[in-house]
């Protein structure tokens, strides 16, 4: 049996995973078993996923991860993004995202010199692909700083909207104990950031509980 865990991801509340929810129709009909599928809104430039990090570990040797792009498993830059795919590789499960073609099958049959070449460009392609995914990152980041460089010459710029996200995950992980610098490090925010937003949470707490 062919089993699958599809992995659905979105950078924003604004987006829809609707859209996405036609894999899971594909992937059956491709005679797959669908042992999970995974949902969540989050960046793919970050590592901490929650619903990233419970498919790893659901994981089982021969299954196979299914995603829209790559660009759902990873906008990280090339280093980290290797570690992540390494991480599912290791559980024995292959990817199957469209635009990268996967050779396994075939190397695992050839021998010699023919197995190494067929590995190589399986390596190959994985990394362009990881590597496109992360600039178009970048192209994007870069743009947005662009667009609120020439909205300040207008004067237009009214400031950057509250991320309530960020603001929601360091209030939930230091209540469950985390270290400024652990929740730091977790959320991609700052010291002083994670500082003021809990030292912020602790004014507006205090008068109720007393």
């Amino acid at each position: 049996m062919k089993i699958a865990r599809i992995y659905l991801r979105v950078s924003t509340d604004d987006q829809d995973l609707t859209r996405q929810t036609e894999i899971e129709h594909s992937t059956r009909t491709a005679g797959f078993y669908v042992a999970g599928v995974y949902r969540e809104k989050a960046s793919g430039a970050r590592a901490d996923r929650p619903e990233l990090l419970r498919m790893i570990a659901d994981l089982q040797s021969g299954e196979v991860v299914v995603a829209e792009k790559i660009d759902r498993i990873s906008r990280l830059p090339l280093a980290e993004a290797e570690k992540l795919v390494a991480s599912i590789r290791s559980k024995g499960a292959k990817l199957a995202v469209p635009g990268v073609v996967d050779l396994s099958d075939l190397a695992a049959e050839a021998h010699g010199v023919a197995r190494i070449l067929l590995e190589s460009v399986q390596e190959l392609l994985l990394k362009l692909a990881l590597q496109m995914a992360r600039d178009d990152y970048e192209t994007r980041r870069e743009r947005q700083r662009q667009g609120v460089r020439l909205a300040k010459i207008a004067g237009k710029y009214m400031g950057r909207i509250p991320d309530t996200t960020a603001h929601h995950r360091i209030i939930a992980l230091r209540t469950a104990g985390q270290t400024i610098k652990q929740t730091a490090a977790l959320t991609g925010c700052s010291l002083s950031q994670v500082k003021r937003i809990w030292a912020l949470r602790l004014a507006t707490a205090r008068p109720a509980e007393e």
